[in-house]
């Protein structure tokens, strides 16, 4: 005869729905930190230094009078950027590409030289901030650093495979948080911050426009519209989604493009308002108006950890790490996209997943800009200044550029399908306006 059994409960059932639970949400995590690439280095490369002296120097200069910009560019900055990255996607073409397919060479030529112009200035000035903020941390020569800074971007962009150097982009991106993590060291006047944040702020005087002009254009640069394009079609060629020469995509493609640029954009957008609060907070209000070195802005950041043990060596640290990161991050994208947009103008092989021998052109490009990029560090141009002039140049340069991404994205015959809705256009249109209007604003102050 059977006895009867009292069933003992089963200890692993009590945890299989919590650790499912845990495996579901830490898949999900990893399922999109794989959707993450081009969008977020792009917003990452978007505060490199030319932007971080930028946003210092908005800070300094007007205090919390400019803190609105970073609010409501973020999402004129995203629908320009997911226009470009969509053209990239729908395409399999770089911008330059396109352009050259649909509209007159001399449209062409001007889209080149515009973007090579303007970022070799860039280029210049990063790598001389770069070295200067080095120099807080190491007694070496100006002239050393920048050898120094300018062979390790090249050796990493023309060596290593794309596979490779998109993952060091990506890690790259990380050093973005040393400016929003200064933020709550100390304390701030969050009700005058979230005010000025949100209620716009003019002055109409070439100062004020001019610094605005600069924020514009380092935040809605032409670098990043030809980088983002041409890098979903690295993505694309990577993973086998272009055959013959046209891309295979879907929705759910473009889905995952919009999940990756907007992440990118609102991440490049926190870390611009965390740095002009820094610059108002600390800067501004101690009656330093003018950020002339890399020592200055670096000293914006020694009140906030004067608790902390070498409080200065650890200000010069976090101020150090972020430039160099994100130097290290933007000059190989402002190289890489000039590069681009030279060799889709005259049908060169373009790809960072070629080897030096299959794309000689392309690399050959990315050497010159950087080369003439340092060289400009040796002519006397203060690297600061040097920054927010390059900026100034990008939302002038930018202009133009908008006015034939417009046109590009809106097109039936180029983008089908996939071209741009209302919301689309109008933030795109907005954007050409607004950005037009600054930079007419700003010589008009001149010539007055």
């Amino acid at each position: 005869m059977l006895k009867n059994k009292t069933l003992k409960p089963n200890r692993n059932v009590a945890h299989t729905e919590p650790e499912q639970a845990g495996k579901v949400q830490k898949n999900r995590f990893l399922k999109f930190l794989t959707i993450l690439g081009p969008g977020l280095t792009t917003g990452a490369a978007d505060d490199d230094p030319s932007g971080i002296a930028t946003y210092s120097q908005t800070g300094a200069q007007f205090g919390y009078g400019q803190l609105w910009t970073a609010l409501y560019m973020l999402p004129f900055m995203t629908a320009v950027q997911e226009a470009c990255a969509r053209i990239g996607l729908v395409t399999g073409k770089g911008i330059c590409s396109v352009v050259k397919d649909h509209y007159s060479k001399t449209v062409l030529y001007a889209v080149v030289a515009l973007v090579v112009i303007a970022n070799t200035i860039n280029i210049g000035a990063d790598i001389g901030a770069m070295a200067s903020a080095a120099q807080l941390l190491v007694p070496a020569p100006f002239i050393l650093l920048t050898l120094l800074f300018t062979v390790v971007i090249l050796l990493l962009e023309i060596f290593t495979s794309y596979r490779t150097y998109s993952k060091i982009l990506k890690w790259l991106a990380i050093t973005l948080l040393a400016y929003p993590l200064t933020l709550f060291i100390v304390h701030q006047p969050w009700s005058t911050v979230l005010k000025a944040t949100v209620i716009p702020h003019f002055e109409f005087n070439f100062a004020f426009l001019f610094i605005i002009t600069g924020v514009l254009g380092t935040t809605i640069s032409p670098y990043m519209f030809f980088w983002e394009a041409s890098q979903e079609v690295e993505e694309q060629r990577e993973e086998g989604r272009i055959f013959h020469g046209k891309p295979q995509i879907s929705w759910l493609h473009i889905k995952k493009m919009r999940i990756d640029n907007n992440f990118g954009m609102v991440f490049s957008e926190f870390a611009t308002w965390s740095i002009i609060v820094v610059g108002a907070t600390v800067l501004h209000k101690s009656g330093v108006t003018d950020v002339k070195t890399a020592a200055d802005a670096a000293k914006a950041l020694e009140p906030l950890v004067h608790s902390f043990p070498n409080a200065g060596f650890l200000a010069k640290l976090i101020f150090s790490v972020g430039i160099i990161g994100l130097g290290l991050l933007a000059v190989p994208v402002l190289s890489g996209s000039a590069a681009y947009a030279v060799c889709e103008a005259f049908k060169w092989k373009s790809s960072l997943n070629l080897k030096f021998k299959r794309a000689p052109a392309f690399y050959s490009v990315i050497c010159i800009a950087t080369i003439i990029g340092l060289l400009i560090n040796f002519i006397g141009i203060d690297p600061v200044k040097a920054l927010v002039y390059a900026a100034v140049l990008n939302g002038v340069a930018a202009v133009p550029l908008l006015f034939l991404i417009v046109r590009i994205a809106s097109s039936q015959k180029i983008m089908g399908q996939y071209k741009n809705g209302w919301l689309s256009s109008s933030l795109l249109w907005f954007t050409f306006f607004a950005m037009a209007a600054a930079a007419v604003a700003m010589f008009y102050t001149i010539l007055k």
